[in-house]
């Protein structure tokens, strides 16, 4: 009888113990995943960018003009999505466009106007991509604002290496 009151004093024990160890020990894992993702992430910057630029310029958008160039700042800001725990990375980014020939943009004196912009990229299974989407007049921590009921800031760096 005796022995039967210890085993379920332990179990008891060690149920108290997990729950009171879960929440330190999940916030550890996500830190050390997020640490990972990070560096992840500036191993593989320079493929990562040459994507984005690739997909971007592809999209047609904006109508009317050719993307020339992208070029991306240092600093990365991530974020996480409130709902599936995705994390993306945000990158300050001067986008240079010239007109299609016979376009609708050909006699539009703005369009030689570097534009301000926001690249994305996300972390999905342990893998950095991107869909090459641009926010344009964000900068990163603007685009997280935006998007606050979506993502919850984790935090920036300088991207330097």
């Amino acid at each position: 009888m005796v022995a039967w009151i210890l085993v379920a004093g332990a179990v008891v024990t060690v149920a108290v113990m997990t729950a009171l160890l879960y929440k330190p020990l999940r916030a550890v894992r996500q830190e050390s995943a997020l640490a990972r993702a990070k560096r992840d992430f500036h191993l593989q910057r320079e493929r990562l960018e040459a994507q984005f630029f690739k997909l971007a310029s592809t999209t047609g958008k904006p109508r009317g003009l050719r993307w020339t160039d992208c070029d991306f700042e240092n600093p990365v800001a991530y974020a996480r999505d409130r709902k599936t725990g995705e994390l993306s990375a945000f990158v300050a980014c001067t986008i240079s466009f010239e007109a299609i020939e016979g376009g609708p943009m050909e006699d539009v004196e703005a369009v030689g106007n570097l534009r301000a912009a926001t690249s994305v990229f996300n972390f999905r299974a342990k893998v950095w991509t991107t869909q090459g989407r641009v926010m344009f007049n964000l900068n990163p921590a603007e685009a997280i604002a935006f998007y606050q009921g979506v993502v919850e800031s984790v935090g920036a760096e300088n991207g330097g290496a």
